[in-house]
């Protein structure tokens, strides 16, 4: 898959016989995300154009709300290595600036979908909004898309146990620990990646050494004491119990992310890791004292034990 940030970096492909694209924040791609997907691969093998996702970095979210932005479900490198997979050809992300933000839906159309993209088709979400103050709808496009001569599919919301899948609704589940409604939604377990960094190695002095993720992110959408599995290792899928936030007990101020493996004993700095989390424990508390904090330690492995065996049965 391309990555490309400036129109004028697409290939001769796309020129010569166009695209077909859907665009959006695509964060987590969760089950919506992924019928949306399917569509526009299904439709770019028909036509036999490449298939393109139309994103923007910072989201519009962030860069309109820089001192609150909502947590991500994914961080950048995430989500391109899942479009990737998924068989997507073009990751197209221009940064998203106060240029951006004021440009109108009709231009839009014209200059980035028509002119830029040379956009065939486009695949769309039933809640999809674009340009100056989301002013741009579905029918906008249909005003056009015979002139410009390009083909719209608008595709249905997607709804689980009564809710409708979404980020914001994935976040939610995870802010308010529930990992398994998140893990409905998404289709698959809430996960996170990184890299395995030195830290302080306090928890090895405690008995319970731990892998700590650098999450290079500002904000993590989950907290607390969780049961987790964790793949990337050449030993296979892993059990373990994590603790993501700032360790209270020792006074720390930017999350991490640590995961204790259970009966595992190697040297994995600098390994690259992805954490499933499965079933929330309890949220962070600061401890009086060492031996209290081991004491819990001990219940949580406990926990995490019990709640993988019984979400494999």
């Amino acid at each position: 898959m391309q990555l490309l940030r400036h129109l004028g970096d697409l290939p001769q492909a796309v020129h010569e016989r166009g695209s077909v694209v859907t665009i959006g924040s695509f964060d987590g791609i969760h089950a919506g995300h992924r019928q949306l997907l399917d569509r526009v691969i299904r439709k770019s093998k028909s036509l036999g154009v490449p298939s393109i996702v139309m994103s923007f970095e910072p989201t519009p979210e962030e860069f309109l709300s820089k001192d609150h932005p909502p947590a991500r479900l994914m961080r950048f490198r995430e989500k391109y290595e899942a479009l990737a997979a998924y068989g997507i050809d073009i990751f197209y992300c221009p940064r998203f600036s106060s240029k951006v933000r004021n440009i109108r839906a009709a231009d839009f159309i014209r200059q980035v979908l028509s002119q830029g993209l040379n956009l065939r088709h486009i695949v769309v979400g039933d809640d999809f909004r674009f340009a100056r103050r989301r002013e741009g709808t579905v029918e906008h496009l249909q005003r056009v898309h015979r002139v410009l001569g390009f083909g719209i599919e608008q595709a249905s919301s997607l709804v689980k146990d009564d809710i409708r899948v979404s980020s914001t609704a994935i976040r939610l589940a995870l802010a308010n620990g529930n990992p398994g409604r998140a893990a409905t939604l998404l289709g698959r377990p809430y996960q996170m990646s990184g890299r395995i960094v030195r830290g302080r190695q306090v928890g090895r002095t405690l008995g319970y050494p731990t892998a700590n993720v650098d999450l290079k992110r500002r904000l993590s959408p989950v907290m607390g004491i969780y049961a987790v599995r964790v793949t990337g290792l050449p030993e296979g899928c892993l059990d373990g119990v994590a603790s993501i936030g700032t360790r209270p007990t020792f006074d720390l101020v930017k999350p991490l992310l640590e995961v204790h493996l259970f009966d595992f004993d190697r040297d994995i700095y600098g390994d690259y890791i992805s954490v499933d989390f499965i079933a929330h424990l309890r949220d962070e508390v600061k401890f009086d004292s060492v031996e209290e904090l081991v004491a819990q330690m001990d219940e949580d492995a406990e926990n995490a034990r019990f709640s993988l065996k019984a979400s494999d049965a």
